[in-house]
């Protein structure tokens, strides 16, 4: 895959691909079946979860919802060990599907580590400081706490 195309486009690439995978599964009797079903909610929910995060009412809303595609991509990748190492399928036809829930999973990880340390940082640099006090008020600013030299 591409490593210039975005996550939401690389995820969408990747729930098509889960879809012809679990279409295969679906013409086999038995097990793959149900495994192929539960690849399915998880393999397409990821691109769901990346795409809905678009719309989130707040920073925390984006960071739960990269978290839910985080967890989906997780739950992604043991099913595909499943049913590769199950020998249900051969690993030739499905470890470059292992293969790419791995690298999502990676750029989840990073993008949620990245934006929890973006939303820490926040709440730990501002800070609250008198600029002016009289009889009747005081004034007081939010500054960054790297502005403030130290005691």
């Amino acid at each position: 895959m591409d490593k210039n195309v975005g996550i939401a486009d690389r995820s969408k690439a990747f729930a098509i691909r889960i879809i012809k995978a679990c279409s295969f599964l679906d013409e086999k009797p038995g097990i793959c079946r149900t495994l192929s079903k539960q690849l399915l909610r998880s393999g397409t929910s990821v691109g769901a979860n990346i795409r809905e995060s678009r719309s989130a009412q707040s920073d925390k809303d984006f960071l739960h919802k990269m978290e839910i595609a985080l967890k989906e991509a997780r739950e992604t990748e043991y099913w595909l060990e499943i049913l590769i190492e199950s020998e249900v399928v051969e690993k030739s036809k499905f470890y470059s599907l292992l293969q790419e829930a791995d690298e999502i999973v990676k750029i989840l990880v990073a993008s949620t580590r990245k934006i929890k340390e973006r939303l820490n940082g926040n709440k730990l640099r501002s800070k609250k400081i008198v600029i002016a006090r009289d009889k009747h008020s005081e004034f007081t600013s939010t500054v960054n706490s790297k502005a403030i030299p130290p005691s």
